[in-house]
């Protein structure tokens, strides 16, 4: 199977903010179509609002990817999926980095330090309401 999985944000009209922000956490550029590119702003509300985005992580890291929600649709409500980012020893130095720009502005959850199985963990919520889980793995061998 070569299918693959990738984190879907929600958001009522941050999406452009929040992957703006995410691009310079990670050092890339996000794409952005609104809804009125493609003649889907059913209300004038919805004109600017994006209807997709995607971030695409250097290295292969994966996809991040984004939209707003239109007026017509309930608010996105709170969830308890978190995103969870990790790696090895070679990552500890990027993704400690990524750690504390995620956490710029947002709720603390649990510092990165090492976890009981061994790992090095951290959580936190971001200034947009999304959860983040970052583990490297086994720091010690690094």
């Amino acid at each position: 199977m070569t299918a693959r999985i990738s984190p879907y944000l929600n958001f009522r009209t941050e999406a452009r903010a929040a992957m703006e922000f995410y691009g310079e956490v990670f050092g890339a550029e996000p794409t952005f179509s609104t809804f009125d590119e493609y003649g889907m702003a059913q209300d004038t509300a919805d004109a600017g609002k994006i209807m997709h985005s995607q971030l695409e992580l250097p290295a292969g890291g994966g996809v991040l990817m984004a939209s707003d929600t239109p007026a017509g649709m309930p608010v996105p409500g709170e969830s308890s999926a978190s995103v969870a980012l990790f790696g090895g020893p070679q990552d500890a130095e990027a993704l400690r980095a990524v750690f504390a720009r995620l956490s710029e502005g947002g709720t603390p959850g649990v510092p990165m330090e090492v976890a009981p199985w061994g790992d090095e963990f951290g959580m936190c919520t971001d200034r947009f309401g999304v959860g983040w889980m970052v583990n490297v793995a086994d720091p010690g061998q690094g």
